[in-house]
């Protein structure tokens, strides 16, 4: 039974932290999110479930913040989902990334660490650490490689849990998330970025969407099956880490193709090349092997790769109809 269970989600208004905050709320958790005080927050993705959650001030980039956050709300388990996380960001931001997506990792442990050292600590890696990949598909053995400042950042994250787990006996877990999306992904995303262009040419919005690399491949996922596997990992008997993905390559090419054909174009007709949205080092060939997740967890993706697809456009072509503005 986990009625009553506490947990704090870091990064409650992005995409995981919303749907991660719709799955606990589901299992009777006392849900609390660490909110930056700032003025461009936006809480569009927790706007239904706002009554229901309790917002903490604290900064990643502040410990003292962190630990007065947890003895406030004394959680059984802590979800590090905050980080400067769109990768093109994090080569005009290399510092702040490093500080807010590195750093921010260490200052959450040690304030777990003074707080009460038995809280369960979920931190979200990614696929972006392998980067310039050293073999296909990618497992939790596979070195990495990152090919970005925020893949960098991402590496020391990983480490110092897999160090404080294994220096101080902390119940850390790491999920290396492989791409998730869903209408809930910001329009700097390649797959929202598509399916929010198939809405408006579809509407007689636009005429055409400016990409970079077509063939760049990803094992793409949806967004709400990645946080119920985070919430596993919390539910072992030990900390471990996890490679959490499809199993499937795709290029943003077929991206194309399928969001266009759902509304009936070619995506030949309004997809246009563009040099600058090019990375400076680009990784073209990310897939996962989810053979432990499935094995240790009994975790299954429920959505496929097409349904995921439609599933956004669906959600554009009805936000652009309602009148709304995406975020």
């Amino acid at each position: 039974m986990t009625a009553n269970k506490r947990a704090l989600i870091t990064g409650i208004t992005g995409q995981d932290g919303s749907y991660l905050a719709d799955f606990l709320l589901q299992k009777e958790y006392e849900v609390f999110g660490l909110v930056r005080r700032s003025s461009t927050i936006n809480f569009s993705r927790i706007e239904h479930i706002q009554d229901r959650v309790t917002l903490i001030s604290g900064d990643m980039l502040d410990e003292m913040s962190l630990v007065q956050a947890l003895s406030q709300c004394q959680p059984q388990e802590v979800y590090n989902l905050a980080a400067q996380s769109f990768v093109p960001a994090s080569w005009a931001q290399p510092v702040f990334t490093g500080e807010a997506t590195a750093l921010g990792v260490t200052r959450i442990l040690n304030a777990i660490r003074t707080v009460n050292p038995a809280i369960r600590f979920y931190q979200a890696s990614s696929s972006e650490m392998f980067g310039k990949v050293r073999e296909v598909p990618q497992t939790e053995q596979t070195p990495f490689y990152p090919r970005s400042p925020y893949g960098v950042a991402k590496v020391y994250g990983h480490w110092i849990t897999v160090n404080y787990r294994e220096s101080y006996g902390l119940h850390a877990s790491s999920g290396i998330l492989f791409n998730h999306e869903s209408p809930r992904r910001g329009l700097e995303f390649v797959t929202r970025k598509v399916t929010h262009a198939v809405a408006q040419i579809k509407l007689g919005m636009a005429n055409e969407v400016r990409l970079g690399n077509l063939d760049s491949h990803r094992d793409w996922g949806y967004a709400p099956d990645y946080v119920r596997a985070m919430w596993l990992m919390l539910q072992q008997d030990k900390p471990d880490d996890y490679v959490v993905s499809t199993g499937e390559t795709h290029a943003v090419q077929e991206l194309c193709e399928v969001a266009f054909e759902y509304v009936g174009l070619n995506w030949r007709d309004y997809v246009k090349q563009d040099p600058r949205f090019m990375r400076p080092a680009d990784v073209d060939l990310l897939v996962g092997n989810p053979a432990k997740v499935h094995a240790k967890l009994g975790w299954e993706p429920e959505v496929t790769f097409k349904e995921l697809v439609q599933i956004m456009v669906d959600a554009d072509l009805k936000l652009l109809r309602d009148g709304k503005k995406a975020r």
